[in-house]
């Protein structure tokens, strides 16, 4: 075996011996959508594939749609067979699951690192950029806020109903960032953490948002962004699991009501070169203003990853701290790049634009590319919002729109793979159409 293999192998009898009466592990790869797949492995079989027995899934789950429908996508889906593909289980994640009713456990799964990773799969999207960054004497630090909704667990003729108050039996009407809604909450929410921190997630500080029943977790910084984009991953799956277990319903729906908030996705990110200094403070921050230009250049070409679906387009222009267009600022919440205020080591840029909906490996990875292509064109941004209020470029502001915009872009297309923009693109379109099939009830109202 080799040395990796030993270590999994160890990892596996570790937990077999810390948990005895864990019978099955899931094993859980992210696709497109954000959605976990995977197979449900007897734990005793789990040390044979931690030993280097071949673990194989369909190649095609990765592109599976919103509602696990398989599209036609260039040579794949219906045109290649369906055929396998290898994944590998990623080190230090096998957990044990303590919001079902059966002892559980759950492991990640990728395809990156294997012989045949998948160009595709999100996970392996952001590896080959952040090996990019490594072959520049780059490390990329991140950390990753969600902001999400209790709702009660059952819905009302098919809508979310607000979050019952567990002191009052009525709903949460706490002031916006009260701080006894945390108080009033605290059963949930100190579970959440405490489940995601058994899941290995750095899971820090807990905020009441501005919505009713939305709250926000941080994550710590991170060295590693794939671990970090692990980590937003796992908390979303465990949140919802454990909301369950209490009455609840966790949505990171990016605008689940049209009167409140929506839920955002922020990605801290700075830069450090191998001695350790901060790159975007280099030259009297220089680089940071180029990385600002950047991420400003390729956002309206980007639209698709941070705003993932129909929904997360009605976020945009509406309520507070939501940009309609990209833009930037110091210390400004109104600005889809916010520089907050540090010294030169902590210096970085805070990615505000996401939906809290969106895919985590992606959105890392579209970030990282707007980053490395404004430090290689040297440009200045746009005026920051502190300047000029009115200072932006616009962005598309529906999916189709979004998509021609992002298949195209040179740029785009090259950081995060002609295939994998290809794919992800149609995948988009399809979904998108695939939703608007159907005639509601306000149709009828207004043209019947």
């Amino acid at each position: 075996m080799t040395s990796s293999a030993v270590d999994l192998v160890s990892e596996v009898r570790a937990f077999r011996e810390a948990h005895p009466d864990v019978g099955y592990v899931d094993l859980i790869c992210l696709d497109i959508p954000g959605h976990f797949y995977g197979k449900r492995y007897p734990i005793a079989m789990l040390e044979k594939v931690a030993a280097g027995s071949l673990l194989k899934l369909p190649q095609n789950c990765v592109l599976l749609g919103t509602q696990g429908g398989v599209y036609p996508i260039g040579r794949y889906c219906f045109h290649d067979g369906d055929p396998d593909a290898t994944r590998r289980l990623v080190p230090g994640t096998l957990k044990r699951v303590r919001w079902e009713k059966a002892p559980l456990g759950q492991m990640l799964i990728t395809s990156d690192g294997t012989p045949t990773p998948i160009g595709f799969e999100p996970r392996e999207v952001l590896a080959r950029v952040l090996e990019r960054f490594a072959r520049r004497g780059m490390r990329p630090v991140v950390a990753f806020e969600l902001e999400f909704y209790l709702f009660d667990a059952k819905l009302k003729n098919g809508l979310p109903a607000h979050a019952r108050d567990p002191f009052c039996d009525d709903e949460d009407d706490q002031a916006n960032m009260h701080i006894e809604r945390l108080s009033r909450f605290s059963s949930v929410l100190h579970d959440m953490v405490e489940t995601a921190r058994e899941q290995g997630v750095d899971a820090t500080v807990i905020t009441a948002e501005l919505g009713p029943g939305q709250f926000e977790i941080n994550f710590g910084h991170c060295d590693d962004g794939l671990r970090a984009a692990d980590w937003s991953a796992l908390f979303c799956r465990s949140t919802r699991g454990v909301a369950m277990s209490h009455g609840y319903r966790a949505s990171f729906m990016s605008k689940p009501w049209l009167d409140a908030p929506g839920s955002g996705m922020h990605v801290h990110v700075s830069l450090y070169d191998k001695a350790g200094h901060n790159v975007l403070a280099a030259n009297g921050k220089r680089a940071l203003r180029h990385a600002v230009a950047g991420c400003l250049a390729l956002l309206p070409h980007c639209m698709p990853i941070f705003a993932p679906n129909h929904n997360a387009f009605r976020r945009y222009g509406a309520m507070v701290n939501a940009a309609s267009r990209a833009s930037w600022g110091f210390e400004d919440r109104d600005a889809c790049i916010r520089i907050p205020e540090s010294d030169d080591a902590n210096l970085r840029i805070e990615h505000r634009l996401a939906g809290a909906d969106a895919n985590p490996y992606l959105v890392l990875a579209a970030i990282l590319t707007g980053i490395e292509h404004g430090l290689d064109a040297g440009r200045e941004p746009i005026a920051p919002l502190n300047e000029d209020r009115s200072s932006g470029i616009a962005f598309p502001g529906d999916m189709l729109g979004a998509v021609a915009a992002m298949r195209e872009h040179p740029a785009v297309r090259e950081g995060l793979g002609e295939d994998f923009v290809m794919v992800y693109c149609e995948n988009k379109r399809q979904d998108h159409l695939d939703f608007m099939n159907e005639i509601g009830s306000r149709e009828y109202r207004w043209f019947l």
